[in-house]
């Protein structure tokens, strides 16, 4: 008789991981975030804080963000990256305290690294395609946000960045084209109605 082994290459587990203390600390502290006393949530996770918890990181980068402790917030998001460098959910969560506190360079080199593992992300492409809108780096942006738009052609922001990125290279038959496509979606908008305009 053949013997199966199935072998877990994802998520190395640890036994006492997740001992009932900390579930019971982790449940407390939603219950705190709920009402907006982000102090006391942070303080019933520290009570079972252990420095190689992945999941304990990543709620308490949320928790500090949320608190407006943007450093600590980075730091506990760091720490958790150090565990499970690929999880996108932690990177995407590092990015929060990182914008906050003004190092856009940084952000866009963390969003570089999670569309090297997921290169379709719509949310990230998303993104950067605003980010490049906003720093006039029209060309770029149309590359991230085309992606975005091929992926979910009837979702609104993303049509309507489109717009504007088409307008400001000057390609007014094609921003015309998505400014009535949005309203399709979010009629009488006023981004759409005001980007007619100036193309009338």
């Amino acid at each position: 008789m053949k013997k199966v082994f199935y072998i877990s290459l994802v998520i190395p587990l640890v036994l006492n991981a997740q001992s009932e203390e900390m579930i019971d600390a982790f449940s407390e502290s939603y219950s705190l975030e709920a009402v907006g006393n982000f102090a006391k949530a942070i303080e019933e996770l520290n009570q079972v804080y252990d420095e190689s918890s992945y999941e304990l990181n990543l709620r308490l980068g949320w928790l500090y963000y949320n608190m407006g402790n943007y450093f600590e917030s980075k730091n506990k998001y760091q720490v958790a990256l150090g565990l499970m460098p690929y999880a996108i959910e932690a990177k995407l969560g590092y990015v929060l305290p990182v914008s906050a506190m003004g190092n856009w360079d940084e952000v866009v080199k963390t969003y570089e690294h999670i569309l090297e593992i997921d290169p379709q992300n719509s949310l990230v492409n998303y993104r950067m395609g605003a980010i490049y809108y906003e720093r006039k780096q029209y060309e770029k942006a149309l590359i991230f946000c085309e992606k975005t738009v091929n992926q979910y052609p009837f979702d609104y922001d993303s049509v309507i960045l489109l717009a504007w990125i088409q307008f400001q290279m000057g390609n007014l038959r094609e921003a015309e084209v998505l400014f009535k496509k949005s309203m399709l979606i979010k009629p009488n908008n006023s981004s759409a109605e005001y980007g007619l305009g100036l193309i009338k």
